[in-house]
């Protein structure tokens, strides 16, 4: 069971979501329990841990901390990256999201259309720089970690 069947987020030193990031979270939670891969590799000579896991991030003293945990709520692991390789892309994206949600309102749907095209190119790249981020320490596919991209969007505060 390499999997995360629990995650909560840790926003209460951020200022609040607008209802479309806000709504981009809950639906990248919800298909992010339905159907994930997430697995922690064995350290020091010791087994690899079993999952599942729960799993909490936030941002802690500028780093972005990835807190898991077994079902039981055991420590498994903890990472802390940091938030520079993150930086440009998520900046990226918050850009091209919000000419995505106006062009919603407003524009015909091939421009809507090559906006996503867009949107989902520069949502790929965070989800690339994730798992360059996180190897040796957790492995996931391309799906978890697009999803988790999109959490951690939700926490870095946008300057």
């Amino acid at each position: 069971m390499s999997r995360i069947t629990r995650i909560e987020i840790d926003d209460s030193a951020i200022a609040p979501a607008t209802p479309e990031m806000e709504q981009e979270r809950k639906v990248a939670i919800f298909d992010l329990i339905e159907d994930n891969s997430f697995a922690v590799p064995g350290r020091d000579g010791e087994a690899a841990p079993d999952g599942p896991f729960a799993l909490e991030l936030c941002i802690r003293e500028g780093r972005l901390v990835f807190d898991v945990s077994s079902e039981a709520d055991e420590k498994v692991a903890e990472f802390h990256l940091s938030l520079g390789p993150f930086r440009q892309v998520v900046k990226d994206y918050f850009q091209i999201c919000q000419s995505y949600f106006e062009a919603v309102k407003r524009l015909p749907p091939a421009q809507i259309e090559a906006i996503d095209m867009a949107r989902r190119g520069i949502h790929n790249e965070g989800a690339r720089t994730l798992q360059e981020r996180l190897e040796g320490k957790a492995t996931l596919d391309i799906d978890t970690a697009r999803r988790l991209f999109t959490l951690i969007c939700a926490l870095i505060p946008q300057s």
